[in-house]
């Protein structure tokens, strides 16, 4: 049994448009004045856009609603690590790129059956007692030719992240 669409009754179903009519309500965008596109913004996030924000960010972040809406959004993964960093530069801590290190970590690296520790400092490493300004430069030291500090230390190894920007377990 079908049931009968109601006018006043909104669905939760996204329409989802073509192309060229997500196209066309983008390029529209640059035609609306700045009441008609607080309006819009009302409309499509629920509140509105915050004071002083410039004509040009609106209408970038509503042409993204409206493609989000047709197209789809991020994926839940991309949100996850999102979230992950702004939730570190929320509470004071600034967010880390993946790979990186936090003050105090000690990195252990084995070089020709030696095994060399490096601590990470605020403002660069110690090595054997003695600071250093880059982890390159310690890798210099031990290997005796140029190597990416991160990269000797295992942190840059790009073969271990995904297209996400996660690392594998």
């Amino acid at each position: 049994m079908e049931r009968a669409h109601s006018p006043n009754r909104t669905s939760t179903r996204r329409r989802t448009g073509g192309p060229d009519d997500v196209a066309r309500a983008v390029a529209e965008l640059s035609t609306l004045d700045a009441k008609a596109l607080r309006q819009r913004w009302l409309t499509l996030c629920g509140v509105a856009p915050p004071l002083g924000l410039g004509r040009s960010v609106i209408i970038r972040a509503i042409a993204y609603q409206i493609q989000e809406r047709a197209l789809g959004g991020l994926k839940p993964a991309t949100r996850r690590v999102l979230r992950r960093f702004s939730d570190g530069a929320e509470g004071g801590q600034p967010a880390l790129p993946p790979g990186s290190v936090r003050p105090g970590t000690v990195l252990v690296r084995e070089w020709h059956g030696t095994s060399h520790q490096v601590t990470v400092l605020e403002t660069g490493c110690s090595w054997r007692g003695r600071r250093y300004r880059s982890l390159s430069e310690v890798a210099r030291e031990i290997t005796g030719t140029r190597w990416s500090g991160p990269r000797f230390f295992g942190l840059g190894n790009a073969s271990n992240e995904r297209h996400d920007g996660t690392r594998q377990g």
